[in-house]
């Protein structure tokens, strides 16, 4: 019998498999239909779309239409032709803007839809199969490879090598590393290292995986539950609009009341010529023109934001932009350009300063000073290392620079293409000529490096290698200088720039170079380890984008607070909030801080701190609900689901 298995991740793998009633060789296609017809399609939760008609219809949806039709149908009735074509005309204008503006928002958002991927492949009756991802179960073992989209939550069996790009979930900068460690059962979900997310996207590696959630019960379909939960609200315009026009029509029924009592008992008119002049002064009062303007106007701004590539799905939203107090967005791919940059160079004796400008090859490596360091033998070796421990390609294309690999390898590539120019050798988007690759030890999380072995010119052949910098310090002995001088290696010194890095945001990589190998054409751990010299270590960072400093600036001298909310980690979170420009960018709450606090405690928190890191759905969700509840109109901005 199937348990309900709460938290995966924090579970031993036997655990998950006798609580899925599966094994590593997965279900049967018989077992598989049953809980099929059991617990529904892979799919994840729409809301059910709106027919034309019904569309059409709900443009007459306010107080004030409400009042012209009961006044087109009154002058109707006197036989005032002219008068009821005219309001008739007015409405039907009114409804054909707002029907024909939210038609186009439609048919925009329709092709943000799929989510899930179409098929995967699984193991059922012991062999592989290729299944509609909506066919999944619980208890399914599906099959993996670099560039799959995982189509529902798995607990990993096995796996190497895996990388798992889960920006649209988490707002991790880069593809997060997976193992089998297990995590806290309370631990965030760009923690749980043994979990792939339904949504994701395999960027490198293989994996296998038992399903132990499906449809809305996936951290995705779980994002789409909590947002069926929230209260729509209406917006500051329609709200005045309601308000207002509830008190004229009260006003003038009121007024038209007391002139037919006057008119009738005082000065005895007869009733029914009184009650032409009533009924005609009240259309008159009515303000046939001003739904029409409103509408007008929201579908002139609707169209001014299209042009700037804005869906907006529905017309009195336009107005409430303008009256939004309190942005916040997510910061991957939003404030930043989710494109990984080398910005610091650390050697042994000094650091060095990258200019940036996303994967374009192009900018200096500076010095201190900001003055143009020259290219000297220990920067030339760290280019060949970058440019050629690395299977990531530069590509140029008609938008701009555009890598195919893992962006952290694109980031290396583009710094060995600046130190080439700088230094005039010749190369290939940052691919070192006239050098070969002989052998090469591919990257796994087992060992966390990469080496290759590679001969150039004049029959140079070297070890290169590049990885996590306690990995690659380990199997150092000498580290060399900036003037090209080998000294014994400083495992203090290395370490605190190490640190001095992290706190910036930046994720660090070692790279390390052994020139005497004696082997020609092959390569083995045992060739270099404990026998490698130390070139420097490199830090990365997501850049923002510059419009996004603009965006910032221009909010903050409008009088509108920004908060970043993101799931990355603090230091990356404090590091982008300083250089966009961001309020008390050094006070930064994390998600548990936020698990936490109660909502009163929230409540007085969150006007006071801009920087929210590490975070869930349910805590965005939680903080956007604490400033409405402060009086304050909330914008979300971002690219993921999680937004």
């Amino acid at each position: 019998m199937r348990g309900k298995l709460a938290t995966p991740h924090s579970q031993p793998i036997e655990t998950c498999f006798e609580a899925t009633a599966s094994t590593p060789e997965g279900l049967s296609s018989a077992e598989a239909e049953h809980r099929l017809a059991v617990d529904g399609p892979n799919t994840l939760p729409t809301a059910q779309a709106r027919g034309p008609w019904r569309r059409f219809f709900c443009q007459f949806h306010n107080i004030l239409i409400y009042v012209l039709l009961g006044a087109a149908l009154v002058t109707a009735a006197l036989a005032h032709w002219v008068d009821t074509a005219v309001i008739v005309a007015v409405v039907l204008v009114n409804a054909t803007i707002g029907y024909v503006q939210e038609g186009k928002a439609e048919a925009a958002m329709s092709a943000i839809r799929d989510l899930l991927a179409p098929r995967a492949a699984v193991l059922r009756d012991g062999r592989r199969q290729s299944v509609d991802a909506a066919a999944i179960v619980n208890g399914d073992i599906v099959l993996l490879e670099a560039g799959d989209s995982v189509p529902a939550d798995l607990r990993v069996i096995d796996l190497r090598n895996v990388r798992v790009d889960e920006a649209i979930l988490t707002g991790e900068s880069v593809p997060v590393e997976k193992s089998l460690k297990l995590a806290a059962s309370h631990s965030a979900l760009g923690d749980r290292a043994c979990m792939l997310f339904s949504g994701t996207m395999i960027a490198t590696g293989t994996a296998r995986g038992l399903v132990v959630a499906t449809g809305r019960a996936t951290e995705i379909g779980r994002i789409s539950g909590l947002l069926q939960a929230v209260e729509t609200l209406t917006t500051p315009l329609v709200r005045q609009m309601n308000v207002f026009a509830r008190w004229l029509t009260a006003f003038i029924l009121l007024i038209s009341a007391g002139l037919l009592a006057f008119g009738y008992f005082a000065t005895q008119q007869p009733f029914e010529e009184l009650f032409m002049i009533i009924v005609g002064l009240a259309v008159a009062a009515i303000p046939e023109g001003l739904p029409a303007v409103l509408t007008i106007t929201l579908a002139v701004g609707v169209q001014a934001m299209a042009r700037r590539n804005a869906i907006i799905r529905r017309l009195p939203a336009i107005e409430t932009i303008g009256s939004v107090s309190v942005v916040c967005t997510d910061k991957t791919g939003t404030l930043t350009r989710n494109e990984m940059a080398i910005t610091r160079v650390a050697l042994a004796d000094t650091l060095l300063h990258v200019e940036a400008d996303g994967y374009r090859p192009e900018g200096h490596v500076l010095d201190g000073h900001g003055v143009r360091a020259p290219v000297c033998l220990t920067l030339a070796d760290i280019a060949l290392v970058a440019g050629l421990c690395n299977d990531a390609e530069l590509h140029e294309v008609e938008q701009g620079w555009r890598v195919e690999g893992d962006p952290m390898e694109g980031a290396l590539r583009v710094l060995a293409a600046k130190i080439a120019a700088a230094s005039d050798n010749s190369s290939q988007n940052g691919l070192p000529a006239n050098w070969q690759r002989l052998d090469v030890v591919p990257f796994d999380s087992a060992h966390r490096y990469m080496a290759v072995l590679c001969r150039g010119p004049e029959q140079r052949t070297v070890v290169l290698v590049k990885g996590a910098p306690e990995a690659v310090i380990a199997m150092c002995v000498g580290q060399r200088t900036s003037t090209g001088a080998s000294t014994t290696l400083d495992e203090a010194y290395w370490n605190g720039a190490i640190e001095a890095l992290a706190e910036q945001g930046q994720r660090v990589i070692a790279l390390a170079i052994r020139e005497d190998h004696c082997e020609p054409d092959s390569l083995n751990v045992r060739d270099f380890s404990g026998q490698l010299t130390l070139l420097g270590l490199v830090g990365l960072i997501d850049p923002p984008r510059s419009e996004a400093i603009e965006a910032v600036a221009e909010c903050r001298r409008a009088g509108v607070q920004v908060k970043m909310i993101t799931g990355d980690h603090a230091a990356t979170a404090r590091a982008i909030a300083k250089q966009v420009g961001l309020g008390n960018p050094e006070r930064v709450l994390t998600g548990r801080d936020l698990d936490q606090m109660d909502d009163v405690a929230l409540a007085e928190t969150v006007a006071n701190v801009d920087i929210f890191a590490r975070t869930s759905p349910e805590h965005k969700l939680r903080l956007v609900e604490a400033l409405q509840g402060r009086g304050l109109t909330v914008a979300m901005t971002g690219d993921g689901v999680n937004d």
